[in-house]
């Protein structure tokens, strides 16, 4: 349906009041100085449906959050293939997933990108409000934003 642009969202996701939840959104703030030319660099306090108007007209994206599975150390930068996210059982049907956004992307034939790649730093403290990110996940952003940089410096290579 709709037409794609060689363009590259960058999305960086997380709320810059929640401790370690501003992870993404400082990273993309620190990218969108760094990176130029066919990069879009966009941060977003939203989930779910909501994102969906920032994904349209986009080939390729890089979304950077934070993430607390309790399986790596704090600090690890983790990359996630959307295909091998789970649906998670919502709080409410009005909330819905990034599995969910991508579906129901491609039923409604949207120009959804067609490679996404997640990268996401294991946090300690997603909830204290007016706290800064823990040292671990500081130390962490130089690192995510280098491996956003390399993917996009990546696909600008390759067409």
């Amino acid at each position: 349906m709709s037409h794609f642009s060689s363009r590259v969202l960058v999305l960086g996701l997380g709320n810059d009041l929640l401790a370690d939840d501003a992870v993404g959104i400082l990273a993309a703030r620190r990218l969108a100085n760094e990176l130029s030319g066919n990069v879009d660099v966009v941060e977003s306090p939203l989930s779910g449906v909501a994102l969906l108007e920032h994904f349209l007209g986009f080939e390729r994206a890089i979304v950077i959050d934070a993430i607390r599975t309790g399986v790596h150390p704090p600090g690890t930068i983790v990359e996630l293939d959307p295909a091998e996210l789970d649906a998670i059982p919502a709080p409410s049907p009005h909330y819905a997933g990034f599995p969910e956004l991508v579906t129901l992307a491609r039923e409604l034939d949207l120009a959804f990108p067609s490679v996404v790649k997640i990268l996401a730093v294991e946090v300690v403290d997603l909830h204290t409000i007016g706290g800064g990110l823990s040292p671990v996940v500081e130390e962490a952003l130089p690192r995510l934003v280098e491996r956003v940089k390399q993917q996009v410096a990546l696909w600008s290579q390759s067409p």
